[in-house]
């Protein structure tokens, strides 16, 4: 017990993340199987020592005694063997050989999984047609005839069950082994001169080893069930051992005499089996890395919104207005505060460049405009954001999805992972159109080749039923782009598209940006950490910085005075082409974190012309002469 307490409190105040154990017994379902298998195994491990009679040992003058008797608690079976005697030796035997014969299955079919993942090739096709082989006779039917050669017995049956759940360990790995396999982490090791073994053990199998555990904590319970019913029809345990199934098949003859005989050790198998399904569950939920974040729960089809108020409805006239928004994440028992009270407009036809260090908020900020943050474990806990007239953050579902793709489109940053590996890219850029226009199929090709012209995409109608793999870089983001104006979009939101790009590709996908802008009147929200790109596409830039936006202006002259100094620092970082001897200063230390923000300035411990009050209070945002604004209390214009 105070190792146990001594290993929550460590995950509770270390990291802020909640310990495995905690993971756990949140899911409540998890919680009452993992006490139900405690409390089973701790008497089944206790069985030797209690006082109970001999389960082997008849007493014909006591036999069929009803449960609640005197000196037999449940009662007694046909030849008069205690059965509280029998159900607890039963059991132990029962999980015994469930476990075993996981753990054979579980040896034998990950090795098999794993060599044949690895080496492929002949080697691989070998190894699973001979699974595939085990696989096409139905299982159940397997495992008879292997206790048919081997004879019956307990050790046999164990050694069936084991054999014909190999395979089901063997793909799961298999799969996942092949993946890895050609990762560039395995790749380096190869390079590094380790051998097939050093690479398989020590990269490849560290990787595939939760899925392994995940894999025996939900296969336990099944092969406690198969073992039972081998049990059940005497090619298991034989007389007078008694495990579970055995008990039942012994009792099924007097079910309507006695029938406390066959249903005691069936709810025991019922509740085993059942407790030990929900407890591989909470494993299975314990390993996955979004869980082992924080988030208990799966994410919701839109953000949680929180708000204690609710600002002010805006001026009409923007396509987009975001006032005082928040943003947090829940990790534990640490909250991040990612977004924290972002105040922005976007005019009709408008390019708005946000810019900042990766980590500022930016791409949150973007998210929970249209709620698209995972909740758990993000929650908006303030603000408003209003588009088209309409606070989007009382919306119902069904209103954010007419939004999302119509009115308001967004493009990722990467779209090899945005795009659908299975689909042709002519296929989804159909999907996006008819998601939200009524067209007939022809109609809606039609539209989507037109898309793929207009965003210079060569040969459109030939490449419309290209996969994206077949596809570069620039191409394959000039899709995106072209789903993004399938609905023609009011508000762009761009999320670093041209991040992944060459110098090329990127001037081009920039200048097609602008133009489409232009042409169809669309608002663009550029999210970027390159001032180069800024002053290509955006009439206005925004600076963030932990959260929040410290300056906002035109873009030209944001970049020829800047009044914030993490802008200035910002621009000082961007070389520039024709004055090789100008000298490209790094920002010193890092951006704070967003679960321990300072009081004040939070860029105070980065800045250069820091003073004892950027320490106090909160730092508001101050606007300037000429339209602009900054979060700073003494603004660097004038300052050389």
């Amino acid at each position: 017990m105070v190792s146990l307490a001594l290993w929550w409190n460590r995950a509770d105040t270390g990291s802020g993340r909640p310990s495995p154990f905690r993971l756990l017994v949140a899911n409540r379902l998890s919680a009452a199987g993992l006490v139900i298998l405690v409390v089973v195994t701790v008497l089944a491990l206790a069985t030797p020592f209690l006082p109970l009679r001999d389960p082997d040992v008849t007493d014909l003058a006591q036999r069929l005694l009803r449960p609640g008797s005197e000196g037999n608690l449940l009662g007694t079976d046909h030849l008069g063997r205690d059965i509280l005697s029998r159900l607890l030796w039963g059991t132990r035997i029962s999980i015994l050989v469930g476990l075993s014969a996981t753990a054979i299955a579980a040896l034998a079919g990950s090795l098999i999984g794993l060599v044949a993942g690895y080496a492929g090739g002949r080697t691989d096709s070998a190894l699973m047609r001979g699974i595939d082989l085990v696989m096409a006779f139905p299982y159940i039917l397997l495992a008879l005839g292997i206790v048919a050669v081997l004879g019956p017995g307990l050790l046999n049956a164990l050694y069936a069950i084991a054999i014909v759940n190999v395979p089901f360990f063997a793909r799961n790995i298999r799969g996942i082994t092949l993946g890895l396999s050609r990762r560039e982490f395995v790749d380096a090791a190869r390079l590094s001169g380790a051998s097939h073994a050093a690479v398989l053990f020590g990269e490849v199998l560290p990787n595939v080893l939760p899925t392994i555990v995940v894999t025996m904590s939900t296969t336990v319970g099944w092969m406690i069930l198969e073992t039972a019913g081998l049990s059940f029809l005497g090619l298991g345990a034989q007389p007078p051992q008694a495990d579970l199934g055995s008990m039942l098949g012994e009792g099924r003859k007097l079910l309507f005499t006695a029938p406390h005989v066959s249903v005691i050790p069936g709810l025991m198998i019922f509740v085993l089996v059942m407790s030990i399904n929900l407890v591989g569950d909470g494993i299975r939920d314990v390993l996955d890395p979004r869980l082992k974040s924080g988030a208990l729960a799966a994410p919701g089809a839109a953000t949680a919104v929180r708000r204690d108020a609710v600002p002010d409805a805006p001026v009409p006239g923007s396509v987009l207005a975001v006032d005082g928004l928040r943003t947090e994440f829940r990790t534990g028992n640490r909250i991040y505060r990612a977004v924290g009270g972002v105040d922005l407009t976007l005019a009709p036809g408008e390019r708005v460049g946000l810019v900042g260090e990766s980590g500022s908020g930016k791409s949150v900020t973007a998210l929970s405009l249209l709620r698209l943050v995972p909740s758990p474990p993000g929650t908006i806990t303030g603000g408003r954001v209003t588009i088209d007239g309409a606070d989007q953050l009382a919306a119902s579902i069904e209103d954010l999805r007419r939004l999302r793709g119509g009115r308001v489109a967004y493009v990722f940053q990467d779209p090899q992972t945005t795009l659908h590996p299975l689909f042709t890219v002519g296929d989804q850029v159909m999907e996006a159109v008819r998601a939200h226009q009524p067209l007939s199929s022809r109609e809606a090709r039609g539209r989507a080749t037109e898309l793929l012209e207009r965003v210079q995409i060569p040969s459109a109608a030939s490449r419309f039923d290209a996969y994206p793999h077949e596809l570069s870089g620039g191409m394959r983001q000039r899709v995106c782009i072209a789903m993004a104006l399938a609905n023609d979009p009011e508000l762009i939101i761009a999320d670093e598209p041209t991040t992944a790009l060459d110098v090329t590709v990127q001037a081009q996908v920039l200048k097609l940006l602008r133009g489409l802008s232009e042409e169809r009147g669309s608002a663009v929200l550029f999210i970027t950490h390159d001032f180069g790109v800024v002053s290509e596409l955006c009439d206005r830039v925004a600076v963030m910085y932990a959260g929040r936006i410290v300056e906002i202006g035109a873009t030209p002259d944001v970049l020829a005075t800047p009044a914030h100094p993490y802008t200035r620092k910002l621009i000082d970082c961007v070389p520039v082409l024709g004055q090789p001897e100008r000298r490209l200063d790094a920002i010193e230390g890092l951006p704070p974190a967003v679960d321990r923000l300072p009081d004040g300035c939070a860029f105070a411990e980065r800045c250069e012309y820091v003073e004892a009050r950027c320490r106090i209070g909160d730092v508001a945002l101050h606007p300037l002469s000429d339209g602009r604004a900054a979060r700073c209390i003494k603004p660097l214009r004038g300052v050389s």
